[in-house]
């Protein structure tokens, strides 16, 4: 086992040193060394070239396009894996059983039908246009991982808060929130993930530069016949920080919730 962990961690960290390194690379001479070599010139130009293309407009629309849809799904998922636990409701087990179906039906399959929604929505080239598919894929992976958090709770805490006199949305609001913890940083995570790298909602519902978000605003490094290697790793080098930052943050409670989802009975 030590083995192949020194063996992933190799796998991992290769490819990782070789996008800092070559986003340090001087934009004209980063084919003379070997790619795996420290360069000899180190230069920043790259990222000053990266910030001047525009990257804080494209960074502050995916914060607003993951955030958006982070908030959304919990809006959702949260209340409504509460109903599943709780509720012996058909209707409730049914919405379930069709929630979990959206888990088989993958975004390019029906990208034609949410491009026609969105457009009659008048949502077209608007980042509302990217939020709502990305909230609506990531729901049903969503409600399972907090269905199965909620489903650790005991049920003697929501007997003693009945017998106290509570009310459903405070043995919500006081009980299941903070206990959901794990799990709600995990969906936090994932959606969050799930936003900042999507590709093909913004590359077909959106067309205006002032709308772009990153993964769209790394085109701004190739052309027909060229790419700028070095300027194009300095935009993901600078693209992995927020959601390293948001990984770092919640990876304890990341690692309880993911082993709930699948624990889940």
């Amino acid at each position: 086992m030590g083995l192949f962990a020194l063996f992933w961690l190799v796998m991992v960290a290769v490819p990782l040193y070789l996008l800092v390194v070559t986003s340090l690379r001087p934009s004209g001479g980063y084919l003379a060394d070997g790619p795996l070599s420290f360069p000899d010139a180190v230069t920043l130009e790259n990222y000053r070239t990266v910030f001047e293309a525009g990257f804080l407009r494209y960074l502050v629309n995916s914060l607003i396009v993951a955030a958006s849809a982070i908030l959304l799904v919990l809006a959702v998922a949260l209340p409504g894996a509460f109903a599943i636990v709780r509720s012996h409701s058909r209707f409730v087990r049914v919405g379930f059983v069709l929630f979990l179906l959206g888990l088989a039906i993958p975004a390019q399959a029906v990208i034609i039908p949410v491009y026609l929604i969105i457009t009659r929505m008048n949502l077209y080239d608007s980042l509302a246009g990217i939020i709502l598919p990305t909230a609506a894929f990531t729901l049903p992976i969503s409600i399972l991982v907090l269905t199965s958090s909620l489903r650790d709770v005991p049920g003697d805490l929501y007997e003693a808060m009945a017998i106290d006199g509570a009310r459903t949305w405070q043995v919500f609001l006081y009980m299941v929130v903070p206990l959901a913890r794990p799990g709600i940083v995990t969906v936090t995570i994932f959606v969050g993930l799930q936003a900042w790298n999507n590709f093909i909602f913004p590359l077909v519902l959106t067309q205006s530069p002032e709308v772009r978000v990153l993964p769209m605003a790394l085109w701004e490094f190739q052309s027909q016949y060229t790419t700028d290697v070095p300027g194009l790793m300095a935009a993901v080098v600078l693209s992995l920080l927020p959601i390293f930052a948001l990984y770092l943050f919640g990876r304890r409670q990341l690692l309880n919730g993911l082993a709930a989802a699948g624990m889940g009975k």
